[in-house]
């Protein structure tokens, strides 16, 4: 409500959407969720976890950011992983502010070279670099990452922060919002993301089975909800289906007796229930769907295609 009101005293608001690139597991989600001061985006370490563009909505005194989490930009191998680049890239060509992320951790590469050509190429007022994980870089490692990579792209700032500490989150908005031009207020004070419900449970759901199953099979997997109904107004059934390509698959992620599905439902039922703010019956199956991340139809059914 403050910042309600404190946006109504503004002489001039600034908005504008502000897009995070960057390679796979460059920390574009945990950002996002510490600008947010909540969960919205899923984190793993497994790369290419963001498979779905989200707009989350920040507001500051006088100004609305409206922050687009991209998937990470890597070498495809599947039509699921072009169209992950083909949304990521997309995001590129219309927005005020791109923020280019960096493991601070990891030495810059070729594919960290390749995303900077893209920020080079976009149209964005204001460029920023971004060197992550602060938190377990040391002072010589950050040095030598902002020596290494200032040159990748025509960056007017850089910054560097650790969204799990919390280190510059603050900074790094006001700082975007400085660099937003003029303009209306995009989104309603009280919408916080663009995501639907069913987004976000399918999302959910597919993190905990990243963290759960760690390298064996996360790229195979694809989640969809199938509903969502109230039979009473505290409590929620959630139906959903996750798709895996191989039998063998299928019999990893049902685990012996059940355990490893159980499992997943039971942790990802903590976070439907802070989503929906109820109780949850969450049901869970498991379907083989050969190839799925080479058709595009069912990339499409799933949400994973770029769209227009």
């Amino acid at each position: 409500m403050e910042t309600n009101a404190k946006q109504d005293e503004c002489a001039v608001l600034h908005s504008g959407f502000v897009a995070l690139v960057g390679r796979p597991n460059a920390g574009k989600s945990s950002l996002l969720n510490a600008c947010m001061g909540q969960k919205i985006a899923i984190e793993s370490p497994v790369a290419q976890t963001t498979r779905k563009r989200l707009r989350a909505v920040v507001n500051t005194d006088c100004a609305q950011l409206i922050i687009v989490d991209t998937p990470g930009l890597h070498k495809p191998k599947d039509a699921l992983g072009k169209e992950l680049n083909r949304s990521a890239l997309g995001e590129l060509g219309d927005v005020d502010v791109v923020a280019m992320l960096v493991d601070a951790t990891k030495p810059a590469g070729r594919g960290d070279k390749w995303v900077g050509t893209h920020v080079r190429a976009s149209d964005a007022a204001f460029k920023l670099l971004v060197l992550t994980k602060a938190d377990i870089s040391s002072p010589e490692q950050i040095a030598e990452q902002l020596e290494a990579t200032r040159d990748l792209a025509d960056f007017d700032d850089a910054i560097v922060v650790s969204a799990k500490e919390g280190f510059n989150v603050d900074a790094f908005v006001k700082l975007v919002a400085e660099h937003l031009p003029e303009g209306p207020q995009w989104f309603p004070q009280d919408m916080q993301h663009d995501a639907t419900p069913e987004d976000l449970v399918a999302e959910f759901i597919r993190e905990k089975a990243y963290l759960l199953l760690k390298q064996e099979i996360p790229h195979s997997i694809g989640v969809r909800c199938d509903s969502i109904t109230y039979p009473r107004a505290d409590h929620a059934s959630v139906e959903a289906t996750i798709l895996v390509e191989r039998e063998g698959q299928k019999g990893i992620v049902i685990g012996r007796g059940g355990s490893v599905i159980k499992r997943i439902g039971m942790e990802a039922r903590k976070d439907l229930e802070r989503l929906l703010g109820c109780s949850v019956y969450l049901d869970l199956s498991v379907r083989v769907q050969p190839k799925w991340r080479k058709d595009a139809s069912e990339i499409r059914r799933l949400g994973y295609d770029a769209g227009e």
